[in-house]
């Protein structure tokens, strides 16, 4: 299994395909696949059929996962950073490559 450098709660902007420069929260990681799933981005229409707990149907907005490697971390100062993992004691941390802070 390999080790991801977004988590879920993560702020990032997306660097490429069509939604390049939009920017959003990570609600949820799919660590086999290597996706991740962005709030407010990569919208795609789902037809719905009436059932008892949406008994109108119709058209309804959904957001699907977008590739970890189209993704990259914001910082604190608002820029898009590189992510990298040290030891802090006995624990390992990740840290913002451009400022060195601990993320």
């Amino acid at each position: 299994m390999t080790k991801l450098k977004i988590k879920s709660g993560d702020t990032v902007r997306v660097i490429a395909g069509d939604h390049k420069g939009q920017e959003g929260k990570v609600q949820k990681v799919l660590v086999d696949k290597k996706k991740a799933i962005v709030e407010g981005i990569n919208l795609v229409s789902k037809h719905q059929k009436p059932s008892a707990s949406n008994p109108q149907g119709g058209i309804q907005k959904k957001e699907a996962p977008i590739h970890i490697s189209n993704l990259s971390l914001i910082d604190k100062n608002g820029e898009t950073t590189r992510v990298g993992f040290k030891m802090d004691g006995e624990k390992k941390v990740r840290f913002s490559k451009k400022s060195n802070e601990l993320i």
